[in-house]
């Protein structure tokens, strides 16, 4: 039985072991469970968060091409069909004519629903770090949650900014490497475009893990399981991206595929979400001090 306080030095013949017990405690905490909760809530948030990413990056870069950068983004994950509902439903949220309290009503409703699905997402790391609230600080708590969602969205919109400019400088750099160039450069290019995507994945993954749950825990291994975490993501993405293009799994579905797409990509990334959360988790138990709760949590029994 592992300890929760060992501080042994990580080594590579470790990670077998590692990533055994990872696997037994991340089935034990019903990761599918939670991934169809987190892909719901995020069914029903996806409207609000994409409007609200659109509208802050775009004031820097331009609504027209952020929303177009997230299409292709949406087609190249989902295939065109899904995108273009996303596309429509984006363009009934936006609806300008409104009346003022109509307005006022709609902006509470989008940070309300938008926030929701970091909301679900912080409870289910709780509950893999074995974290639960406390009960005491339940009416501050609720104010905090909500204010860290709004502000992860707000990182998420960040990182999007730096993701599309790094993209279109890679861009132009492959246009650039296949005009004068040997091919062998070109692909060092899409290594480079790669190693790019898991570097701003990590981050993102790194701040949900250190400030999104109710949890104390050390940067270093935050960074270990983020980076874990950010290579089986990219990995994951390029793997269901060709799965959706073959097996085209909303077919099926006829007029509600779209939708169908959406819960079950999410569902997936979930998955690979919190088994980085559960290694995260594992890691800190064998090589760290564990994770603790913070002053509005408790441990679970």
């Amino acid at each position: 039985m592992t300890q929760d306080r060992n501080s042994d030095t990580f080594t590579s013949k470790d990670l077998p072991s590692l990533l055994k017990e990872t696997y037994t405690s991340w089935m034990a905490d019903d990761p599918f469970r939670l991934s169809a909760i987190v892909a719901y809530y995020t069914v029903l948030a996806l409207p609000a968060l994409l409007v609200i990413i659109i509208n802050v990056v775009g004031s820097i870069w331009g609504i027209d091409i952020v929303q177009g950068n997230l299409t292709n983004e949406i087609s190249s994950a989902l295939g065109s069909d899904a995108a273009k509902a996303i596309e429509n439903i984006i363009g009934e949220t936006q609806n300008s004519n409104k009346n003022l309290t109509s307005t006022i009503i709609g902006i509470g409703t989008l940070l309300f629903g938008a926030t929701g699905v970091f909301y679900q997402l912080k409870i289910s790391l709780n509950e893999i770090w074995k974290i639960k609230p406390n009960p005491k600080a339940k009416i501050w708590k609720i104010v905090t949650d909500r204010a860290i969602s709004f502000a992860f969205i707000l990182v998420i919109g960040f990182l999007l900014l730096v993701s599309f400019i790094v993209t279109t400088a890679i861009s132009a750099l492959n246009n650039y490497i296949r005009e004068v160039l040997p091919d062998v450069l070109l692909y060092l290019a899409y290594i480079l475009d790669f190693l790019l995507s898991v570097g701003i994945i990590s981050i993102l993954f790194a701040l949900m893990f250190k400030y999104l749950p109710d949890a104390k825990i050390k940067w270093k291994t935050v960074w270990i399981g983020a980076i874990l975490t950010a290579l089986l993501f990219v990995i994951g993405k390029l793997l269901l991206g060709i799965y959706f293009g073959q097996a085209d799994p909303g077919s099926t579905y006829g007029a509600a595929g779209s939708i169908v797409l959406i819960l079950l990509w999410v569902s997936y990334s979930s998955l690979i979400l919190f088994f980085g959360a559960e290694f995260t988790y594992v890691y800190a138990k064998r090589y760290g001090k564990g994770i603790e709760p913070t002053s509005i949590s408790i441990k679970k029994e």
